[in-house]
């Protein structure tokens, strides 16, 4: 069974649903040492590895269940620690498993208490997660694949080539390594620092689809990571044709990554809107399976310098968003410039102006404070590896990923 899930995947890699045949390269490369992860499995699979590996099916079905409590309730990675579980068994679990965490290549704290890790998977593949402690919560950034599918102009993490997807097992090992650095095992509901996850990191999570569901899935399992669906966002650039789909299938919160208000901006600093145009966006937004005012689909508009700033493109917002009568909100985002980039942050006096037409028309619009700029741990500034890329290389990756994209 493993042999079947661990199989090589193809380089062409069709999105689920049909749609954007994105390449990416996807070599499984198995670990040097032979053995299984744990980490991503669901209980069905956990239970069929342990028969595969030789356990009678009523065994297999009572150890899944002792491993999966252990691994996700208690964070256990030593198998020698499960106490219920017969000594002379842990032998036998450690010749074939292991219940891993990505390696820590790099961790940063900032001046204002924000958390940067930079991590690398077994095949050597780095990405990031970053972690905001607040007053009342604190919210893990996760990312969902090393790179990015997508070519936002203004977003570090765009400018890289999409590597490959991340794993199930490699998007819930972020949630899991923060807990171990937290301190927050066993698992609780209650008194967590951990309270919020947010699919903002490097990656499209929605070009990630089945991975980043079923990562979640594990995430909001009552028995195991217990973190609330309301207390999950996933966020997209605008892969419509997915929208539903996540709504139906995760059913957590959705931010949406919208950025301008009209096509020849929105063409230019979020090309995927060449795809799937403001309007079938905005249409996707309204049929979200669960928005409501209780749980207000969020709109992330970053605030570039006489680009999407005006009073005119407020006022353009608020008119998009009563149209398409979305319970909708808007986390206004100051820019946060990163080497190369050809765009400035609005001033703080027009990003208030624009959020001031917002709220004014009764539309919740908070100027989100950037946090972890001294790390690169702000929003659109994370990034694997310090590069330095000339524009015509900037431009030649854009037009490639674009390309793909159709």
């Amino acid at each position: 069974m493993w042999a079947r899930m661990n199989a090589p995947q193809p380089i062409t890699m069709p999105i689920p649903g049909g749609i954007d045949p994105v390449p990416v390269p996807r070599a499984a490369v198995p670990r040097a040492d032979g053995r299984v992860d744990l980490i991503g499995l669901t209980r069905d699979q956990l239970r069929a590895l342990l028969a595969d590996a030789g356990l009678e099916p009523k065994q297999a079905k009572l150890r899944a269940k002792q491993l999966w409590h252990w691994i996700y309730n208690r964070g256990t990675t030593d198998f020698t620690a499960m106490t219920d579980i017969a000594k002379t068994m842990h032998p036998w679990l450690e010749e074939r498993f292991v219940i891993g965490r990505p390696q820590v290549v790099q961790a940063q704290v900032s001046t204002d208490g924000t958390r940067k890790w930079l991590l690398r998977s077994d095949d050597g593949q780095d990405y990031e997660m970053v972690f905001i402690p607040d007053a009342d919560r604190g919210t893990l950034c996760v990312s969902s694949q090393v790179g990015c599918t997508l070519n936002c102009r203004f977003c570090h993490t765009g400018t890289m080539k999409l590597v490959r997807n991340l794993t199930a097992g490699e998007i819930v090992g972020q949630v899991m390594l923060a807990r171990d650095a937290l301190g927050e095992w066993p698992s609780q509901p209650e008194g967590r620092m951990l309270t919020n996850i947010v699919m903002m990191g490097m990656g499209e999570p929605l070009y990630n689809f089945d991975n980043v569901r079923d990562a979640l899935t594990l995430v909001m399992d009552g028995d195991g990571l217990a973190l609330s669906k309301r207390r999950i966002t996933l966020s997209t650039s605008g892969v419509v044709p997915m929208m539903e789909r996540a709504g139906k299938e995760i059913g957590v919160n959705l931010a949406v990554s919208l950025h301008a208000v009209t096509k020849e901006i929105r063409d230019e600093i979020v090309p995927i809107n060449k795809k799937y145009g403001i309007e079938e966006l905005l249409s996707a937004c309204a049929a979200y399976p669960g928005a409501n005012n209780a749980r207000r689909i969020t709109f992330e508009y970053v605030m570039l310098k006489d680009k999407n700033d005006s009073d005119e493109d407020a006022r353009e917002l608020v008119r998009l968003i009563r149209h398409y009568k979305l319970p909708a909100k808007v986390n206004l985002i100051p820019f946060n410039p990163w080497p190369g980039v050809p765009y400035e942050c609005s001033t703080d006096e027009r990003i208030q102006r624009f959020s001031d037409i917002v709220f004014k028309a009764g539309i919740s619009a908070p100027v989100r404070q950037p946090r972890g700029r001294d790390i690169m741990a702000a929003c659109g500034q994370l990034k694997s590896a310090a590069e330095k890329i000339s524009r015509a290389e900037l431009d030649r990756r854009a037009a490639e990923k674009q390309a793909a994209l159709g």
